[in-house]
């Protein structure tokens, strides 16, 4: 692509040394700097790219995109307020918008991203549908398909932009369901990205290190909302959702969900889903019990019309049944259903899909029978006490609820009481570990969770910093009726230590531990 084509629509302030060259790749890494790219000097909190410009060069660039004129270079320089926004306008037009022929549905919330995209990707394919997925895990074509790596739950633009037109162009693809990160909204990585549907799952606290106040990080998610347009107004060529009218999904129960609707723009069709708030998709009569969650979904004569264009006046109602388990099953299956109303899928089709599923890696999975020990990624103190309560729905009345967990380093340290305080009120004994120290001394990192407790008695609280030594004193501690709890890293297979990262899975673990009754 030609420069002066790549920049025609950007919101340049400055041209320094401009030749119409050819461009033929977008780089932020001079390390990773090939012949013909156009190196992006992305402005970080601790790296500022502008300071490796030259060694871009050396490495083939052709040009460059600034936020100010770098000194002592020939190449082409385009001089723009923010590097960390326009990268996204050039990786859109490099890559030719391709989420303009894709229908696109974005996932966004503190807890439950992961999971809602799997279960929506699998209603698709129960559809008989093509759907890709994007998200912590990486990748992926189809359900049963491999992971691809991602470096971030949401990648930076030119990763994803490059990705949605090979899932297009070479998948043959329409349709894709990705997590959103409150990062990536917040740094522009989804600029240029024609969303089709947005689907908010809630917000409890994280990310504070990175965002500072409640407010900016609820400013940042509502971004996603913020960005929904119908189809006609995108000068779209392609509308696979039919009439082209983008919807909103947004979990009324929430305390954030009102605030979440009132930014959605005009003409956006919104779905509501709760157990608690009247919503347009409520799941009531809810059970747990080992073998999973059990409710009736009752569907509003409300959304119906939305959906079906006609009037339905009485609700209607449908037996789940699930091999998940716990409440924040049946909010992340609520969330997936609606979306499945909003898209026009049947809602059979939609629950038949979610009845067989029988769970996602590393969240609420359960890795050995007795004790029966479950693996959760939860990290927040929202998520914890999540999957505690759900534990506790399925503790024996003779059995113990024991918790597992750490907190990461370099991250949010004000969670770490309130994690501490939540495992003290929700589990019988607990055991606090490391979780990701980062250059963080993992000693300080546990003393702030141990802020967090009433009092510290090693009945019932057990300090090993040394995770694998710590899963390994779950043998000592739970009986064959405890239900154990390893919270914080999930499908997660590696550990960041101070100086390095080592492999460590928490599931792997826990199976050599209890190898006797492993699933």
């Amino acid at each position: 692509m030609k420069l002066d084509e790549l920049i025609e629509y950007l919101d340049y302030k400055d041209l320094i040394n401009f030749k119409n060259i050819d461009i033929t790749g977008i780089s932020y890494n001079s390390k990773t700097t090939k012949k013909g790219d156009i190196f992006v000097c992305l402005v970080g909190e601790h790296t500022d790219g502008h300071e490796y410009a030259k060694n871009a060069i050396e490495n083939g660039a052709s040009a460059l995109l600034v936020e100010r004129k770098v000194e002592g270079v020939k190449v082409p320089q385009i001089v723009v307020c923010s590097t960390r926004h326009k990268i996204a306008d050039i990786a859109d037009r490099f890559y030719s918008s391709p989420s303009k022929g894709i229908d696109l549905i974005g996932i966004t919330g503190t807890n439950g991203k992961t999971t809602v995209t799997h279960l929506i990707q699998k209603i698709f394919e129960e559809n008989g549908q093509k759907c890709a997925l994007i998200g912590t895990l990486g990748y992926k074509l189809s359900s049963n398909g491999e992971y691809r790596d991602a470096k971030h739950t949401t990648p930076q633009a030119p990763e994803l932009q490059a990705t949605l037109r090979m899932i297009k162009d070479v998948e043959k693809i329409d349709n894709v369901v990705m997590e959103v990160s409150s990062h990536a909204l917040d740094q522009n990585r989804v600029g240029g990205c024609r969303f089709n549907g947005a689907v908010f799952t809630n917000l409890t606290q994280d990310h504070l290190d990175y965002h500072i106040t409640m407010d900016n990080y609820f400013k940042a998610k509502a971004l996603l909302f913020q960005s929904l347009r119908p189809r006609c107004d995108m000068g779209s060529e392609t509308a696979n959702s039919g009439d082209g009218i983008p919807f909103a999904v947004i979990n009324a129960d929430d305390e954030y969900g009102d605030r979440f609707i009132s930014v959605v723009p005009e003409g956006v069709n919104i779905f509501t889903y709760g157990v608690k708030q009247q919503s347009d998709v409520m799941a009531k009569n809810i059970n747990f019990s080992l073998n999973g969650a059990e409710f009736t979904l009752v569907i509003s004569s409300h959304a119906q019309m939305e959906e079906n264009k006609q009037d339905n006046s009485m609700p209607k109602e449908y037996k789940v049944n699930l091999h998940m388990n716990g409440m924040f099953s049946v909010y992340n299956v609520l969330a997936a259903v609606t979306t499945a109303l909003a898209t026009g899928i049947d809602i059979q089709i939609a629950l038949k899909a979610l009845q067989n599923v029988k769970g996602v890696a590393g969240r609420f999975e359960v890795v050995v029978k007795k004790p029966l020990v479950i693996v959760d990624y939860a990290h927040t103190p929202d998520g914890l006490e999540n999957v505690l309560r759900s534990a506790r729905e399925i503790t024996p009345e003779d059995g113990k609820l024991i918790c597992l967990f750490g907190c990461g380093g370099d991250r949010d340290a004000t969670k770490r009481p309130k994690m501490g305080a939540i495992a003290e009120r929700l589990a019988d004994k607990i055991v606090i570990t490391s979780d990701n120290p980062r250059s963080e001394d993992p000693q300080t990192i546990i003393t702030d969770i141990i802020a967090g407790l009433k009092s510290v008695n090693t009945e019932s609280v057990i300090v090993e910093p040394d995770r694998g030594a710590a899963i390994g004193l779950l043998k000592t501690i739970a009986d064959n009726n405890d239900v154990v709890v390893i919270a914080g890293k999930g499908h997660e297979d590696y550990q960041i230590l101070k100086d390095k990262t080592i492999h460590f899975d928490d599931r792997e673990e826990a199976r050599k531990v209890f190898e006797g009754s492993v699933i």
